[in-house]
């Protein structure tokens, strides 16, 4: 009996189509990639610019805050500076007891 091996013989035409399928489904795949980085990007962008917009918001009510304080004529509404400054000792209080 003849030992009959099946031989698989590849034709360059369709090695050369493996080859091509291969590289569009990579290509496919780094596009794919590429659109979901710059989707990220964008919506990293957006928010920044959503919290830089509640950070300007909260500087403003501090500055508003402040500017009510520094405002504020504290002799008009009836306080006096102090006579004598005196510190007061006291013992020392921790969280640990």
């Amino acid at each position: 009996m003849h030992n009959v091996r099946p031989t698989i013989q590849f034709s360059p035409l369709s090695v050369c189509f493996g080859v091509v399928g291969v590289l569009f489904v990579v290509y496919v795949g780094l596009i794919a990639v590429v659109i979901s980085y710059a989707a990220l990007t964008v919506e990293f962008s957006q928010s920044v610019k959503n919290d830089e917009a509640a950070v300007a918001v909260l500087e403003g009510e501090y500055l508003a805050g402040v500017s009510r304080v520094v405002g504020v004529n504290y002799a008009e509404d009836g306080y006096t500076k102090p006579i004598v400054q005196a510190f007061v000792r006291t013992t020392n209080v921790t969280a640990l007891r």
